[in-house]
């Protein structure tokens, strides 16, 4: 097995989070933010029937975060918890998921709202977003059940875009 894999970028996301700090950190704390996809020429063909779908999974290199650790501070918590047991951006692939609302498709151009991702990040892929497919009734949710309430009010205070994280 290869110890690397090496994606292409798509497109690139534009919104109006000029930098990390202040930025939502889920999209479900985004709401009513809009922004816009620019997929690049040669993939304009794979949004073929996208506009039937009225939210889609936007996956994306985090290219604003230095470095990793496999333990980390989160946003919503003060204690350090392993990194696949959040979403922080610090991880040895720094790829980000988001689901946002897609409003509409003009040429290469997507209309999105409830952005919760940084100005000028490099799209890796675009798939829909399909309830009977990605919804689960979740049965506990770790560390987050003391913690989520914060959501609405949390923002992101730079800490994986600082270069001591390396």
């Amino acid at each position: 097995m290869s110890a690397s894999v090496q994606y292409t970028l798509i497109g690139i996301v534009h919104s109006p989070h000029k930098e990390p700090r202040g930025t939502p950190i889920q999209p479900s704390a985004a709401l009513g933010i809009q922004g816009t996809v620019e997929v690049l020429p040669p993939y304009v063909a794979g949004l073929q029937d996208l506009d039937g779908f009225s939210h889609i999974i936007l996956i994306y290199h985090c290219h604003l975060c230095q470095g990793h650790r496999l333990k980390v501070k989160p946003f919503m918590d003060q204690v350090e918890h392993g990194v696949f047991a959040t979403r922080a951006p610090a991880r040895p692939n720094p790829i980000g998921m988001s689901v946002v609302r897609l409003l509409g498709i003009e040429g290469n151009t997507l209309y999105i709202e409830n952005v919760d991702i940084v100005d000028g990040t490099p799209l890796l892929d675009v798939k829909p977003y399909v309830p009977q497919f990605d919804v689960y009734e979740a049965d506990h949710i770790g560390w987050l059940s003391d913690n989520v309430q914060k959501l609405p009010h949390t923002r992101d205070d730079a800490r994986f875009a600082d270069a001591e994280l390396g």
